[in-house]
Order: structure tokens, then sequence, then C-alpha cells
């Protein structure tokens, strides 16, 4: 299904969230938490995407495939990536229901007030370009 040309509304919306989103964020760490939620949430769409698009904002290939592995792979990405990924990690997962107090305030040690609101916001919507990527059965390379 392209649910983007039947629902072309929400398509708009969703992209005007998008950019509303990641307003005022390093677009680097952007696409290295859009690669990390598509992981999670096995949306090879998104993936492929967003690594595509990690590497042109100047993404080396190894952060990008080490991605998986960022908490054993430490040394690859600094402390605010690393609670970037934590945070992505628990709002995608939210295996307990909720973010654990503990991964929020990591991510409130690195994050500017401003800059954590938009972090939350980049990783709902990823959250739901995946949710509608993997419903309607994107595939890699898909237009």
């Amino acid at each position: 299904m392209q649910w983007a040309k039947l629902a072309p509304e929400v398509f708009k919306a969703m992209n005007a969230l998008d950019r509303a989103a990641r307003k005022g964020l390093d677009p680097a760490l952007v696409e290295l938490v859009r690669i990390r939620a598509s992981q999670l949430n096995r949306c090879g769409y998104c993936l492929n995407l967003h690594a595509q698009d990690a590497l042109k904002a100047g993404e080396t290939v190894e952060r990008v495939y080490l991605l998986s592995a960022w908490e054993e792979a430490g040394s690859y990405y600094t402390p605010k990536e690393q609670a970037a990924f934590a945070l992505t990690e628990a709002v995608t997962v939210l295996t307990d229901g909720f973010v654990p107090d503990a991964v929020y305030q990591r991510a409130a040690e690195h994050f500017e007030d401003a800059e954590l609101a938009h972090l939350i916001a980049v990783i709902n919507t990823i959250n739901a370009w995946n949710r509608f990527g993997v419903t309607t059965r994107r595939s890699p390379g898909q237009e």
C-alpha cells in the first residue's frame, strides 16, 4: 500500500512534524537516532534511507554499522550520543510501559531542555514513520 498517496494530508502533516522535530539538533545525531529506532522496529525501508542520509550528513560507515552495538562500541560515540541512543531505545521499546527515570536523567544531563524536547519528538516521529513503513510493507529502495 502506498499510504502517502492514499492519505496525502497525513503524509504532509508527518513531514511537517518531522521537520519541526529535528529543528536545532545536529543532523548527524538525528540520523543515528533514526537508524537506531529503525533497527529496533525492523524497518528496512527506514534503515536504508537513514543510513544513506547519515553518510550525507558526515557520518562514517563504521559508526553507522556499529550502531546496533553502540554500548559495546562505546568509544565510537560520545556520552551525549550514547544518552540519546539509550533514550531512543527506552522510548521505542517501552518494555516497562514507561521510560526509566535513570535513562531520562542521563539524556537530560547532556541536552538542554529545548534540545531534549526536540530529541523526544524525533524519536517519536521516527517510530511513527517506522510503523507506517512496517505496516504497509515498504521495502528498501521503494519510492
